[in-house]
């Protein structure tokens, strides 16, 4: 089973923990400016608890992967952020980076 992880830069980051296997990372811009980072990863073990860090505050919120929309491939979890990031005829883009990035 694959997941989505999002940061919002400014906002919060959402780490990698231990039962996850970052594959794919995605920047989404809109009109040119990165409005959320996205990161693709294989949920190797059913039960864990993601860590979601507030920047200003560095609160750390470990949010189960049951909550989490769950896709069977990769492709589909692309198709969907492709869905969540286009709006019509503005100017967005889903651009891959590199996982180092993430």
């Amino acid at each position: 089973m694959y997941v989505i992880l999002t940061s919002k830069p400014g906002q919060f980051r959402t780490e990698a923990v231990d039962g996850l296997r970052p594959l794919e990372a995605y920047d989404y811009r809109f009109y040119g400016h990165i409005k959320a980072h996205f990161v693709i990863a294989e949920l190797l073990e059913e039960k864990i608890k993601i860590r979601v860090v507030e920047d200003d505050t560095a609160i750390v919120n470990e949010v189960p992967s049951k909550f989490l929309e769950k896709f069977e491939t990769t492709a589909q979890a692309l198709k969907e952020l492709e869905h969540l990031t286009t709006f019509g005829h503005m100017d967005t883009e889903l651009r891959k980076m590199p996982l180092s990035a993430s």
